[in-house]
């Protein structure tokens, strides 16, 4: 049986989202039906609105996001109706080169529904991250659904299924960050801010939040950090060394995407210090360093996807810490919104005015 029901659709290149009507079918094997009560409003999805991931429109938008299994399909084991669970984007197989090796949080095996939602006039639809979860419910794999602790909000728990998990994973599972740590974190926005709680959390002993907007710099304190650097009104490189006894941060986090950014991080960072790329850049980006800098310099380029994490692990011990309050997750949520509130989501988003805005059903 199909269920229809309402969600935000990305019909074109640039064009404003709207509500409309989606077709979602029963899950069929390996695949479960969620009722959404929550997704974030992710950088990712302006993303997709701009054409910036790719141009197989209309694109069903949402993927940060927490809900309950209502049903799933044949040969589905360990998952059942009624489960409260978060969905992830990058479902482990189990049997690629990557998991077989022992390194499942890069499993490159694609784990997405077959059965296609499509809308009310039978045209295929494009889950964002294989997800879609700006609608009321969705069809996605099976292995997408992580359960975890009901006891938590569903506001603050989708926020592990990207955006946090990136954050908090480029810190803890990514650059390994240890107590003593100097870590810089270039790019306050939600990812930013949850990198610098992750540093807080693993015992770093300074913290150093940068960006342009002072009212982004005020939150990242609130989440850690124990220094801010605008970089508006001088060279972040200068100031990142003079807060570090003129040696540069041991990591530095890239969490904006851009070649500009990137160099600022290379150049902050110790001799033999580690930089992470977490921003997203987009594929016209190209990045240009002396290579005899890249020798000289040494130490660890890295980039995160995802934050290396493999959700089955670290989504049910993150709910934990913060149902014992370690993890203040409330923090992000700068506002909760409606469906049909999306748009108006992007352009606040875009003007710096939320960390995060929640979508709850």
């Amino acid at each position: 049986m199909a269920h229809e029901v309402k969600g935000v659709i990305a019909s074109g290149k640039g064009a404003p989202v709207s509500l409309t009507t989606v077709v979602v079918p029963d899950p069929g094997p390996g695949e479960a039906l969620v009722a959404i009560q929550a997704c974030g409003v992710c950088h990712t999805d302006l993303h997709y609105r701009e054409g910036g991931i790719g141009e197989d429109f209309p694109y069903l938008l949402g993927h940060e996001a927490a809900g309950v299994v209502e049903a799933v399909g044949p040969d589905v084991t360990g998952l059942s109706a009624g489960d409260f669970v978060i969905l992830n984007w990058r479902a482990v197989c189990g049997q690629c080169r990557a998991c077989l090796r022992g390194r499942p949080w890069y499993c490159f095996a694609t784990h997405n529904a077959t059965q296609k939602m499509t809308l009310a006039d039978g045209t295929p639809l494009s889950p964002a991250l294989g997800i879609g979860a700006f609608v009321e419910k969705t069809l996605v794999a099976a292995g997408q659904c992580t359960r975890v602790n009901k006891a938590i909000k569903p506001e603050v728990a989708g926020l592990l299924g990207c955006g946090v998990m990136a954050g908090l994973g480029a810190v803890l599972n990514t650059a390994g960050v240890t107590r003593g740590d100097s870590v810089a974190v270039i790019g306050c926005g939600g990812v930013g801010d949850a990198a610098i709680l992750g540093a807080s959390l693993a015992g770093a002993r300074k913290i150093i939040a940068v960006d342009v907007d002072d009212r982004k710099l005020e939150w990242a304190r609130q989440f850690g950090a124990t220094d801010t650097v605008n970089s508006s009104s001088g060279d972040p490189v200068e100031q990142i060394q003079k807060l570090t006894d003129g040696n540069g941060a041991d990591v530095v986090i890239e969490a904006v995407g851009r070649p500009e950014t990137y160099r600022q991080a290379f150049y902050a960072r110790d001799l033999a210090g580690t930089v992470v790329l977490v921003g997203v850049p987009t594929p016209q980006m190209q990045l240009e360093l002396p290579l005899l800098d890249v020798f000289g310099r040494g130490g660890t380029l890295k980039s995160s996807w995802y934050g290396d994490c493999l959700p089955t692990r670290d989504f049910p011990m993150l709910v934990d810490l913060h149902l014992q309050g370690r993890l203040p997750l409330e923090k992000f949520v700068s506002e909760t919104i409606e469906l049909d509130a999306v748009e108006e989501a992007f352009a606040k988003m875009q003007r710096g005015e939320v960390l995060r805005s929640v979508v709850v059903l």
